[in-house]
């Protein structure tokens, strides 16, 4: 069956089940995490569509018959290739962004081709979010391997209500500051109606950084930006 067209869309960069290849044969089984532990009570009150990588390569010729498989308890895969795992996921997602924003700015490796492949599995994961939203749709972004998926949702479909959760720090604007696409990353967050960080601290970072970087003026608990309230 097709997914689910959902009302709520949850995404992130894993889903809650790990893909076992087998030859021409798959399975899968639900994996530990705890944001899937956690996401468990929402989805006994209001049934969601989880959007996310199923946690390894795919062969193009069983796409279909994963996608189809995983439809039946409201899973979307996004298909990612070993080659951009290897960019997208270990480039940037672990060896940028997360020691930038843990300030161990000496492990910070950036390079311009895993760059591409972020903002490239961006894309996708925006895509199929697109396909399954239904108007009006809530979307639920986790963490900081997404970071570019609300501007793209935004400019796409205005109509969505897209909330943003960063599952770690946010960090001082000098060390943002040290970021070379640090405005492109910003713009991808601030695609969202609603952002949320673990402390008041890690807030006032991200509007002293939309302050220094984008030269946004904010207030204690918002950011106008693109004739919205953030």
């Amino acid at each position: 069956p097709p997914p689910r067209r959902g009302n709520l869309v949850i995404a992130s960069n894993r889903l809650p089940v790990s893909l076992n290849l087998d030859g021409d044969e798959f399975s899968f089984k639900v994996s530990s995490g705890g944001l899937a532990a956690a996401l468990q009570g929402v989805a006994e009150d209001d049934p969601f569509v989880w959007v996310g990588w199923p946690g390894c390569p795919v062969p193009q010729q069983m796409e279909r018959s994963v996608s189809e498989a995983m439809a039946h308890d409201d899973l979307v895969p996004v298909f990612v290739s070993d080659r951009e795992e290897e960019l997208y996921y270990h480039g940037i997602s672990n060896q940028v962004l997360w020691p930038l924003f843990h300030y161990f700015t000496t492990m910070v490796d950036f390079q311009e081709e895993a760059w591409e492949a972020y903002r490239a599995v961006n894309e996708r994961f925006a895509e199929q979010i697109l396909r399954i939203a239904e108007p009006g749709a809530r979307v639920w972004i986790h963490d900081f391997h997404l970071m570019l998926v609300p501007g793209l949702l935004r400019q796409a479909r205005p109509d969505l209500e897209i909330g943003f959760f960063l599952h770690i720090p946010f960090p001082s604007s000098e060390v943002y500051r040290l970021f070379p696409a640090r405005n492109e990353l910003l713009r991808g967050v601030l695609g969202s109606d609603y952002i949320g960080f673990h402390t008041h601290d890690y807030a006032r970072h991200f509007r002293s950084t939309c302050l220094r970087t984008l030269g946004l003026e904010s207030d204690h608990e918002s950011i106008p930006f693109d004739g919205r309230r953030v």
